[in-house]
């Protein structure tokens, strides 16, 4: 079973790299994705000098596994032990 994480990456200066910038980072992350099992990624928030990025794994080793052959750092991994949004109080 895969559980959910937030990876927080520590990236200088992400925050201001233009579409073809942020395509070659989103390129070299799918390619280390594609030689690891069991690891999906779903999206990431880019701010001015972090990533915050939302992915599926069988285990925290998988996501250290993907910043070694990616080249991302994993600054602070949290698994995600329950999701509340505004429906939630229904």
């Amino acid at each position: 079973m895969l559980k959910r994480y937030v990876i927080e990456r520590d990236l200088p200066g992400v925050g201001k790299m233009n579409q073809d910038e942020l395509g070659g980072a989103a390129k070299a992350s799918n390619a280390a994705l594609a030689e690891i099992p069991n690891i999906q990624w779903e999206h990431s928030y880019v701010a001015d000098g972090k990533t915050f990025c939302i992915y599926l794994a069988e285990s925290e080793e998988r996501i250290h596994e993907h910043a070694a052959r990616s080249g991302f750092p994993a600054t602070k991994i949290t698994e995600i032990s329950k999701v509340i949004d505004p429906t939630t109080e229904r």
